[in-house]
């Protein structure tokens, strides 16, 4: 995968954890009904999305790897 794919990958899964942490932290309203989507899960998820993307980013740009 080359740079600029990951970048803007990395750049979305930000801006996913972003919106899921704002939509799961607003309280919840019973008489509009239940959530059906559990945004919490989305913003972890979305959470190890970038920190997947982030490692390989620095694998693309050459950093070392911490070896014993």
């Amino acid at each position: 995968m080359s740079l600029t794919l990951t970048l803007a990958l990395l750049a979305a899964a930000v801006a996913l954890v972003f919106f899921a942490g704002w939509r799961g932290s607003r309280p919840s309203q019973p008489h509009l009904g239940v959530r059906m989507i559990p945004w919490r899960l989305v913003m972890v998820l979305g959470g190890a999305m970038v920190l997947v993307l982030a490692v390989h980013v620095a694998a693309l740009l050459g950093m070392p790897q911490a070896t014993r």
